[in-house]
């Protein structure tokens, strides 16, 4: 269900992202939502993006208007390069323009790397990097065409430089990503478009609700984070705040660890 752009009467926490419109995918749950809601509390405006979490996508809309920020919900699979396209165009049409891209829609499939399919490959490849690079281009034409700057925030994984045993596809697909945020920093810098990324290690995410309900596991991993904890959404966000704020204007090219130390310490079991 998509919803149209409504504003609702409270007052932010900051200011950093006054004016700013933002676009966010994969922005129904997890980090994507956690990263919509702080931009949102900073005084940006947010699309909210969703696939197949209508209620969740319902409910990050609620929380951006209630502070007081103009919010849309637009529906898209961002495996599919018309889709991203298309949400791109509208995201655009819905808030007056676009300032900030968060690239955040992800998936993961879990298989010995001799029994991954076809199918599984294409899924995970399609949405983690195809979906980026296409987004993010649909993004960099409607800067060119305004005549603005922009800025890009990829959300990326430890697992572009740790080993993933049984993930392959998601470890590919977010080296692909390192790579391309390299690339374009050079290739969008005389547009004034910026583009880093933010590396999360062990987040408190649905996707690791397996994790979470496995306290052998999960010790296991803790013990490896020299915070001794996993990450929180906000921990992501507050990052993201700043990739999407002028106090960034100088930082192109650069992966973000926010991680508590883990790929420093990590060591697979």
């Amino acid at each position: 269900m998509d919803s149209s752009t409504l504003t609702a009467p409270a007052g932010t926490r900051g200011d950093r992202l006054l004016g700013r419109k933002v676009l966010v995918t994969g922005s129904s749950k997890g980090i994507g939502r956690g990263i919509a809601i702080r931009l949102a509390e900073e005084g940006a405006d947010v699309v909210i993006n969703y696939n197949s979490d209508p209620r969740g996508a319902e409910e990050a809309l609620a929380e951006v208007q209630a502070l007081g920020r103009r919010g849309a919900i637009i529906k898209a699979n961002l495996g599919t390069v018309p889709e991203v396209r298309d949400l791109v165009a509208r995201s655009a049409e819905a808030l007056g323009g676009l300032d900030v891209l968060v690239n955040n829609a992800g998936i993961e499939k879990h298989a010995a790397f001799w029994d991954v399919t076809e199918s599984d490959f294409d899924a995970v490849l399609n949405v983690n990097l195809k979906g980026v690079f296409f987004a993010t281009q649909a993004f960099v034409q409607q800067c060119k065409a305004a005549g603005r700057p922009g800025k890009i925030v990829n959300i990326s994984s430890v697992h572009e430089e740790l080993a993933f045993p049984n993930f392959a596809a998601y470890c590919a697909s977010k080296g692909g990503v390192r790579m391309l945020t390299r690339t374009l920093a050079v290739e969008l810098g005389p547009l004034g478009i910026t583009i880093n990324s933010i590396a999360p290690g062990a987040i408190e995410t649905p996707i690791n609700t397996r994790l979470l309900n496995d306290p052998v596991k999960l010790q296991s991993l803790v013990r490896q984070i020299p915070l001794s904890r996993l990450g929180k959404p906000n921990d992501v966000a507050g990052l993201a705040v700043f990739l999407a704020s002028r106090d960034s204007d100088y930082v192109t090219g650069t992966t973000y660890l926010v991680d508590g130390g883990l790929t420093v310490f990590y060591q697979e079991q």
